[in-house]
């Protein structure tokens, strides 16, 4: 029991080890591989981790994380901050916003969950998983977002589903 207690703090400090290192970009926490180590069982299945992008174009800077890439959802989500000291953040994202993959398929946001308005403006993007009865990410290997018309004529995000 004392042996768990102390993989459990280890692995804990580990995760805030690297948490705090200088690499700019975020990870997401896998817990089913922390609760595999210790031998607990477990019935949630380990999840790709995916960096935070970020993109500091003219004067407005943007951090987007995917949070919900769930094929058998029926969402796909991103969490979007955007800093900025000069200009409105007010803008609907969703009507920015197009997700691509790899493999040809392209879908437009449907929900830019935020208060709007400030410098300083994060809220979760939303985009279908499904369209016309395919998933979305079925057989991609790379998924692309772009927000056009913040500060910049275009930003993109780009990430590996492949890992």
């Amino acid at each position: 029991m004392k042996r768990n207690i102390l993989l459990i703090a280890g692995l804990f400090f580990a995760g805030f080890l690297a948490a705090c290192g200088s690499e700019p970009a975020t990870q997401l926490p896998v817990v089913a591989a922390a609760e595999q180590a210790v031998g607990e069982s477990t019935a949630q299945e380990e999840t790709a981790v995916l960096d935070t992008a970020v993109d500091e174009q003219g004067a407005v800077t943007i951090s987007v994380t995917p949070v919900d890439l769930d094929q058998e959802g029926s969402e796909l989500a991103f969490e979007v901050a955007m800093n900025t000291h000069s200009v409105d953040l007010s803008m609907d994202l969703a009507e920015l916003a197009t997700l691509t993959t790899d493999n040809g398929r392209t879908v437009s946001a449907t929900l830019w969950d935020a208060v709007p308005g400030g410098h300083h403006v994060s809220g979760v993007l939303t985009f279908p998983a499904i369209v016309e009865g395919t998933a979305v990410l079925e057989g991609a290997a790379e998924l692309t977002l772009t927000i056009t018309n913040v500060d910049a004529p275009s930003r993109t995000f780009t990430w590996s589903l492949s890992q």
